[in-house]
């Protein structure tokens, strides 16, 4: 069956958009705004650890609670529940002053978005049972870019005429659009949308997600190979508004510029992905050999110019990756199971990006950090040798 995004399609996406749209408003201001009031390179990425670390821990609770309620449901209150921190923090900030609003409203919104990613891997199946699921998570992966494309520019025009606060007054009005958006939506759209497990236990969810990671042919190995390509576009994200700022002495709207070539690029290649007829094997692979290749560039591209370069190779063959990686998981763990056991696997495979935040934190300088990028890539080429990622992808395609 052809894939066709009619009325009630586009509005989900619409919605998604926004939501995604408001993230990177939040996500674009916090290591800025900590880099520019400290000027250190530590404290940035301590912050990106900071806002990263509660959405990669709370993956499994997340995944278990899509499994036992609606899916739905949960991403209408992740959504509006992003919109009310938002105004709270704001508050707070308005009351009591202090870095740690910016840093504090990016991390608690980050554990409900984690809630509303989770619910939308449990949904898309759902609504979309009858098209391409490469298709579908290629879609889905575009708007998600394409959010990308436009956040970091208008939170750099915002920044620029205003503070920080605009910035995040903006994210929260998109977060209502969002949810109007999903309401909408939900009225054209009359597909049943049920929660896939209605066990009230709590241990029972744990137990059938850690057996599928152990005895699932190829899930760990997939784990190990995503958690390593993780190390790369988590430090990358950590270090890019000192590495522009900073270490190539470019401006605010450089930075914007940086955000919005690398999600521009990163559409282009999921629209390749989409348009092509590539195994999910071959998938995998080429987006593999990409994202190391990019992180050698940023580390050793002595402008700012070739590391746009690097950085924009990363984003898009990582957003490659996704595709190879989400397909693999729909195909390998069983429906009822897959919001418990796709939060396991996602803390497992996420928690390098924090950590890469944190080893950030303890380089000392913008010469370091170079160097920590180029040894990270090479870590992340020798899990992939080890793993034997193309025998797995052979595997995978058949």
């Amino acid at each position: 069956m052809r894939f066709d995004i009619r009325k009630p399609a586009s509005l989900f996406f619409t919605s998604m958009f926004a939501a995604r749209l408001a993230d990177q408003f939040l996500l674009f201001v916090v290591p800025l705004v900590v880099y520019q009031t400290t000027q250190s390179v530590s404290l940035s990425g301590l912050a990106y650890a900071a806002e990263t670390l509660p959405r990669v821990l709370f993956y499994p609770v997340c995944g278990v609670l899509s499994d036992r309620y609606s899916p739905l449901r949960l991403m209408q209150l992740s959504q509006i529940g992003r919109a009310v921190v938002c105004v709270l923090g704001l508050i707070g900030f308005t009351l009591f002053d202090g870095l740690g609003w910016v840093v504090g409203i990016s991390a608690i919104c980050g554990l409900l978005t984690t809630q509303g990613f989770m619910a939308r891997e449990v949904l898309l199946p759902q609504i979309f049972a009858n098209a391409r699921f490469e298709k579908i998570q290629s879609v889905s992966q575009s708007v998600n870019q394409a959010s990308i494309v436009l956040g970091p520019l208008l939170a750099a025009s915002l920044f620029a005429i205003s503070n920080w606060q605009t910035v995040v007054v903006v994210a929260a009005i998109l977060f209502g659009i969002a949810e109007l958006s999903m309401m909408v939506w939900r009225h054209f759209n009359q597909t049943p949308i049920t929660a896939t497990d209605e066990n009230p236990s709590w241990v029972a969810p744990f137990k059938t997600a850690f057996s599928h990671l152990i005895h699932l042919p190829g899930l760990k190995r997939v784990i190990a190979l995503t958690a390593s390509v993780n190390l790369v576009f988590g430090i990358t994200l950590a270090t890019s508004a000192a590495m522009v700022t900073g270490l190539h002495g470019q401006s605010e709207e450089h930075y914007a510029l940086l955000q919005t070539v690398g999600a521009a690029f990163t559409i282009v290649v999921l629209m390749l992905v989409g348009a092509s007829r590539l195994s999910v094997g071959r998938i995998g692979l080429i987006s593999f050999a990409g994202v190391f290749l990019g992180g050698v560039l940023t580390a050793i591209g002595p402008d700012y110019w070739l590391y746009m370069v690097g950085f924009a190779v990363v984003l898009g063959f990582d957003g490659m990756f996704n595709i190879y990686i989400r397909t693999i998981r729909q195909k390998i763990i069983p429906a009822r199971d897959y919001g418990k056991t796709t939060g396991v696997i996602i803390l497992f495979n996420n928690m390098t990006q924090p950590i890469a935040g944190l080893l950030v934190g303890l380089t000392g300088s913008l010469a370091q950090t170079s160097w920590l990028i180029l040894v990270l890539s090479l870590v992340m080429l020798v899990s992939g040798l080890v793993l034997s990622l193309p025998r797995f992808n052979v595997r995978a395609a058949e």
